[in-house]
């Protein structure tokens, strides 16, 4: 499905002007001058690109280009006028900050192809923390394109990435650059730590419409070529879910008919941390919402932010015993959910998702479960197989059902691929639930790349290794690599907090941060509700948010080792600290609060015993600092209130 022409012409463009008769050299460089991205032919003739950050290499001189029925139109190609632009807006936004800021410089350059005469452009932006381009080919017809681009890193850079056999829900592994075996897969965003303290990159891609999306496979030379999803082999949920005869047939390249606008490829750049996960490019690539479904945009009533309970990881058993039948099973089994609403009230919480139980209730209990949890502030979400929305009338059909019965969002699960008629689904799903005002939540899922800004009934997805995966060596080194890692894409519903033997080698404090530093507009908790309100840290779990007016990354975090965020709300602020595998102390200063005093709620890990908690209560202000004494797999966590 194509993006709707009606959300396209989203720039705020000011002084376009055309470059020449032709370019020999495009450069590019973003406001404040501190990002450059260049493109020229090299000596081959072939089309190349590089980017700096403060003038030291982020991607070294690399391959640009797209096939089109084979032909590589980067090789050969002559670039002709240059019209430039710039933009700045801002936009409302969930996750790490509330309001997105869309401000750079970007060029149209065209060229043509010498051997072929397909006249194409290659379109360019930059933002101060990040440089993109990306290929329009006019035309009519079926043609296929396919991946002709590559990513050339600095000698000396560090990387962290996982490969395509989990999809998206592999572990990531940290490799020095010249460690990396030609032939490995890379699932973006892959994260880089330049050479010399230059500071930190990720490559990854937005704007992922009508088109497969992007994996990265490493050359054994410092590079990362990309490749689209029929040519990354089988994962093995898909080939699980849906056999090898269907992988096969998604390993052919797919038509796209009319015009060819490739997504965006976007390298994130910036000299720390915190200019990393607070970069809104990715978001800023993709159109806004259609204003007939989304009248308010990312605001419409109907889009609910919040806390989730969910049954599945942490929840009495639903299995049938011996001594019920059938209608009694299923009638514990509703019950058993129906209290959980209950509990989701007295938490506060927002949601309630249901796992494929409901399928089993009748039409007057699933009214009666929407209906008692409305009454307890409680929205409830359905889960359902992404295998049965792929008739589009029968699609309709129960999204209009659900939206009848009340029914706020669901959970689409199982799609595994990024397979063109994969990625086409992703929209259908979310244009024809935007028509029911049904929030959505995928599932085995690949990487986000802004498309939530597009459409912002995507409240969340997983394509992440979450507390699902019970075999999963260390989570505490998982945990902090994550936040520089898989959330620089966007959001992830990796289900945090449990309190039981699931979290490892995490302790309770460590699992409480995670609900600060993760980002998921709805947050669905894996723990019980009533273990969480059995904690002694209750009272500060149940004020947590799900959505942040600003986060700050804080020294000393570091990729795999450690993650420290600040992140307000309101006028109230939060910490969460993540320590990875290794015991460490910490000073951490609270210059990041406001003017006067604050009410503090400081949570830390209590003694040898990861299962229990020291809550302190104090006042502090911004001259304050507070020293943390950080076991291996630990954390902490703080509320400060006016």
């Amino acid at each position: 499905m194509r993006t709707p022409t009606a959300v396209l012409p989203f720039l705020l463009l000011t002084c376009p002007a055309l470059a020449g008769p032709g370019a020999r050299e495009v450069v590019l460089r973003s406001p404040d001058e501190a990002v450059v991205l260049r493109v020229a032919p090299d000596e081959s003739g072939r089309l190349a690109y590089s980017v700096t950050l403060a003038g030291r290499p982020v991607i070294e001189r690399s391959a640009l280009g797209v096939r089109v029925d084979g032909a590589d139109l980067g090789q050969g190609s002559m670039l002709g006028p240059v019209e430039r632009y710039s933009f700045d807006e801002r936009f409302p936004w969930r996750g790490v900050h509330s309001t997105a800021r869309n401000r750079g410089n970007g060029a149209r350059v065209a060229a043509t192809h010498a051997a072929t005469g397909t006249s194409w452009i290659v379109e360019l932006r930059v933002f101060d923390d990040a440089a993109a381009f990306r290929f329009v080919v006019p035309g009519t017809g079926k043609r296929v394109p396919d991946a002709a681009s590559a990513f050339q890193l600095p000698a000396g850079s560090t990387v962290w990435y996982h490969g395509a056999r989990d999809h998206y829900e592999g572990m990531h592994v940290r490799k020095e650059l010249p460690e990396v075996p030609a032939g490995d897969w890379a699932a973006p965003p892959l994260t880089i730590r330049l050479p010399g303290g230059a500071g930190y990159a990720a490559i990854t891609e937005a704007a992922l419409f009508d088109y497969a999306g992007m994996m990265l496979q490493a050359d054994g030379q410092g590079g990362f070529a990309e490749r689209l999803g029929h040519a990354v082999p089988p994962s093995y949920p898909y080939t699980l879910r849906y056999g090898e005869e269907n992988a096969k047939r998604l390993a052919v390249p797919a038509p796209i008919v009319g015009p060819i606008t490739t997504p965006w490829r976007v390298v994130l750049a910036g000299r720390d941390l915190n200019a990393l996960v607070n970069s809104d490019a990715i978001a800023s690539l993709n159109p806004p919402p259609d204003p007939r479904l989304f009248p308010q945009g990312m605001r419409t009533p109907w889009l609910r932010p919040g806390r989730a309970v969910w049954r599945y990881l942490d929840g009495p058993s639903v299995e049938q015993r011996p001594e019920e039948t059938a209608d009694e099973h299923d009638r514990r089994v509703y019950e058993i959910i129906r209290d959980f609403s209950r509990l989701a009230g007295e938490l506060g919480f927002e949601h309630h998702v249901v796992e494929g139980q409901w399928r089993r209730f009748s039409e007057e209990q699933l009214r009666d479960l929407v209906e008692y949890s409305k009454a307890r502030g409680v929205s409830i979400w359905v889960w359902v197989h992404s295998r049965d929305q792929q008739d589009t009338g029968e699609r309709r059909k129960l999204f209009a059902r659900l939206h009848t019965l009340g029914v706020a969002g669901i959970k689409v699960d199982f799609l595994d691929h990024e397979a063109k008629e994969t990625i086409d689904l992703y929209q259908a799903i979310l244009r024809d639930a935007a028509e029911q005002q049904l929030m959505v939540n995928f599932h085995g899922a690949n990487k986000p790349t802004g498309e939530a800004r597009t459409w912002p009934n995507e409240m969340t997805r997983e394509g992440i290794r979450g507390l699902e995966y019970r075999r999963t060596p260390s989570w505490a080194e998982h945990n902090a690599t994550l936040p520089f890692t898989r959330f620089l894409a966007g959001p992830a519903d990796y289900t945090p907090l449990v309190l039981g033997e699931r979290r490892r080698d995490t302790t309770w404090a460590h699992q409480i941060a995670t609900l600060v530093v993760f980002t998921s507009p709805v947050m669905v908790y894996g723990a019980n509700p009533a273990s969480i309100l059995e904690n002694p840290a209750r009272d500060l779990i149940r004020t947590i948010p799900s959505v942040w007016d600003e986060t700050r990354v804080l020294p000393p975090s570091a990729v795999g080792e450690i993650a420290v965020f600040a992140r307000r709300r309101g006028e109230g602020w939060y910490v969460g600290v993540l320590n990875g595998p290794a015991a460490r102390s910490l000073e951490l200063s609270l210059g990041f609060l406001g003017k006067g005093k604050y009410r503090a709620m400081l949570a830390r890990d209590k003694g040898e015993d990861g299962g229990a908690l020291e809550i302190e209560e104090r006042e502090a202000g911004r001259r304050d600092t507070l020293t943390l004494s950080l076991r291996a797999g630990g954390g902490f966590v703080a509320r400060f209130s006016r």
